[in-house]
């Protein structure tokens, strides 16, 4: 098949490529650089099967040739990114995905939306179902980025509904592993940071919320089954596993072998104090669960920080 990936050069999205190029694809990748890393693909430079076109599409998706499969995953997706691009977030999340169902309906392709748990905003149920409609403030700063994602599951289910559309819908939650950016200000790679610099760990509020990490490899491998498997509903992917953040903060500490101290800030706002799937769902219909533990995930995203940071390339402050 000749696969579409959106968002080929971020984080997700380029061990995406990775997955679909080993399983004998040819990949397009669509990525306009705002938050991704041409980095992130240079292990492709030289791979005949996959090309990468540098376009944003939230302002055209017209693509040459045979289209067979979507993957619809460009965005800024981490909270620095988004509350910078707040206007770049909505038109990803609203005319990008109109773009990639569009290209789909014109080529009779399948196409899977990365959507995201922050749908159900900071939820008032635990762990979350699909059917949690959730509890979302759609004016508040993280607005942008959670009712993109709602906005692109309705229009995504319009077109299943009205055109026929062979769509699949993700529900993303925590994930981490090697390619994630230095400053993209998520959780796990803020800690490694800091962790490795010498730095105090930014841990806001009292350290008590709780989220689920998933290992990249875990959630590419689900990405892949659903894609494959007959179900247009949303799906959770995410690891059940749940940590408080001061816990993560104390793994990562003895992972990394620092002894940073703990830099106490306030809560953002509209963080969610807990965040864990469930994946009930997932189980049954794609036969799917995380494998990695996350003290072993930990230790293999500490190893790659670590050799970028020997190779002075952690100058940049995390926010």
């Amino acid at each position: 098949m000749r696969l579409v990936v959106t968002g080929a050069a971020g984080f997700l999205g380029s061990h995406l490529t990775d997955r679909l190029l080993a399983e004998g694809h040819a990949v397009l990748g669509v990525d306009n650089l705002i938050t991704g890393r041409r980095e992130n693909l240079s292990h492709l430079e030289d791979e005949p099967r996959f090309e990468l076109l540098e376009r944003d599409v939230s302002q055209q998706l017209e693509i040459e040739g045979d289209v067979d499969g979507i993957f619809h995953f460009a965005s800024p997706a981490s909270p620095v990114d988004y509350l910078r691009f707040p206007i770049q977030t909505l038109k990803a999340g609203a005319l990008g995905t109109h773009h990639a169902l569009g290209l789909a309906r014109a080529r009779g392709a399948r196409l899977l939306l990365a959507s995201t748990s922050e749908v159900y905003g900071d939820p008032l149920v635990h762990p979350q179902p699909e059917s949690y409609w959730g509890n979302v403030n759609p004016v508040g700063p993280r607005a942008v980025y959670d009712e993109a994602k709602r906005f692109a599951e309705a229009l995504t289910m319009a077109y299943h509904r009205s055109h026929g559309v062979d769509s699949r819908i993700v529900r993303i939650f925590n994930t981490y592993g090697p390619r994630m950016r230095p400053d993209d200000g998520r959780v796990v790679s803020n800690f490694i940071v800091q962790a490795l610099r010498g730095e105090p760990l930014t841990l806001y509020g009292d350290g008590s919320q709780s989220r689920s990490f998933c290992y990249v490899s875990d959630l590419v491998e689900g990405i892949w089954r659903l894609f494959n498997a007959d179900i247009h509903d949303p799906v959770n992917l995410g690891n059940p596993g749940e940590y408080t953040i001061r816990e993560l903060s104390d793994l990562v500490l003895a992972t990394a072998g620092s002894a940073s101290a703990l830099e106490v800030r306030p809560l953002p706002a509209d963080d969610p104090k807990v965040r864990c799937p469930d994946i009930s769902l997932a189980l049954s219909v794609l036969r799917w669960a995380p494998r990695i533990p996350l003290k072993v995930g930990l230790a293999r995203t500490v190893a790659y920080f670590r050799e970028l940071h020997s190779l002075g390339r952690l100058e940049t402050t995390p926010g």
